[in-house]
């Protein structure tokens, strides 16, 4: 296989947008929104490639401010996003969630960057930004399910541990069903994306691996770190 994988063409692209306009279709027969559609579709690709630009940029500059900077518009944006869930209460708990964000996020990724993975200097965005953003992004869904499940169960009336415990096995669900699957149902994109760049499968599932790790540590340990923080705030929601 070859160094570099291949740029694609705008027909390329093009036709890998076909399914996505089968489903547009489905979704105007059967009266849904196809609209909403076509607008998540438009807006993924516009982001997509501005971020292509942008990073390859950011890849030139390794400049350690620029990084910090970066890192948290990554965290702030992931702890916002994990409450959409819980729009009443978002203001409310909008700390909680970036200092469970913060506190694993960084902790996982500095291990990852340092220990692991041995990079030097430890602030390049080429490393930084697709592991970072794995980490930050498996601790914001993990969060948006507990805090979706937690409110839901105590709207129910039942008592804290309760619904706290409900709330932290739905956060993980997710991420324990990938461990489960990945190798068998699916190939993990980064594992994919390094086969298809000419790395060596065995290499490419040791990377794999290391990510999997992350990932599911990222979203159980955040998730139970918010719980554990937000208790109070979520009695006080309960009586509401």
């Amino acid at each position: 296989m070859n160094e570099f994988v291949a740029p694609l063409s705008p027909l390329n692209i093009g036709l890998a947008l076909l399914p996505i306009v089968v489903l547009v279709g489905i979704l105007y027969r059967w009266k849904l929104k196809p609209w909403e559609l076509v607008y998540a579709t438009s807006r993924m690709i516009t982001q997509l490639l501005l971020v292509g630009y942008f990073l390859a940029y950011l890849f030139g500059a390794d400049n350690i401010s620029l990084m910090i900077v970066i890192i948290l518009i990554m965290i702030t944006a992931s702890s916002w996003i994990s409450l959409h869930t819980i729009r009443p209460y978002r203001l409310r708990l909008l700390p909680h969630a970036f200092l469970s964000v913060s506190i694993v996020g960084l902790l996982i990724l500095f291990l990852i960057l340092i220990a692991v993975l041995s990079i030097t200097p430890w602030y390049q965005a080429s490393y930084i930004v697709p592991i970072g953003g794995m980490i930050f992004a498996a601790s914001m869904n993990s969060i948006s399910l507990a805090a979706d499940r937690i409110v839901s169960e105590l709207k129910s009336n039942s008592d804290y541990n309760t619904a706290r415990n409900c709330a932290f096995q739905a956060s993980i669900i997710p991420s324990i069903n990938s461990l489960f699957a990945v190798g068998l149902v699916t190939l993990p994109g980064m594992m994919t994306g390094q086969i298809l760049a000419g790395v060596p499968p065995l290499i490419a599932s040791q990377y794999q691996i290391v990510v999997m790790c992350m990932i599911m540590a990222a979203a159980g340990i955040s998730s139970a770190i918010f719980l554990v923080i937000s208790k109070d705030t979520f009695l006080t929601i309960k009586k509401t």
